[in-house]
């Protein structure tokens, strides 16, 4: 492998890429790499995946889902917690010692 050209393809992804973060969706590879997961990495983590072809740029409407999605996980676990969490104080109806 030519580390120049390999170096040159990170720095023409990276620069191609506009936000810090960046959904991306695994490509399958011969190695075993599994298609269609999506991930949310760095500029330069995902400059790196692109370059290698192990991965591309989700579209909009695929950033769009997956964001909503880690939306309303993060909700259901705050719900969850907030479950657990919840405390129960029993008081007598009346006072007897009096």
């Amino acid at each position: 492998m030519d580390l120049r050209s390999y170096y040159k393809k990170v720095k023409e992804a990276e620069a191609a890429l506009k936000e810090d973060a960046v959904v991306l969706v695994s490509l399958a590879t011969a190695d075993g790499g599994k298609g269609g997961v999506f991930t949310e990495a760095p500029r330069a983590v995902a400059a790196k995946l692109i370059a290698e072809v192990r991965a591309r740029v989700a579209t909009p409407e695929e950033t769009e889902e997956f964001r909503e999605g880690i939306r309303a996980a993060q909700e259901r676990h705050r719900e969850d917690e907030a479950a657990r969490r919840l405390q129960v104080v029993v008081m007598p109806a009346r006072d007897r010692s009096k």
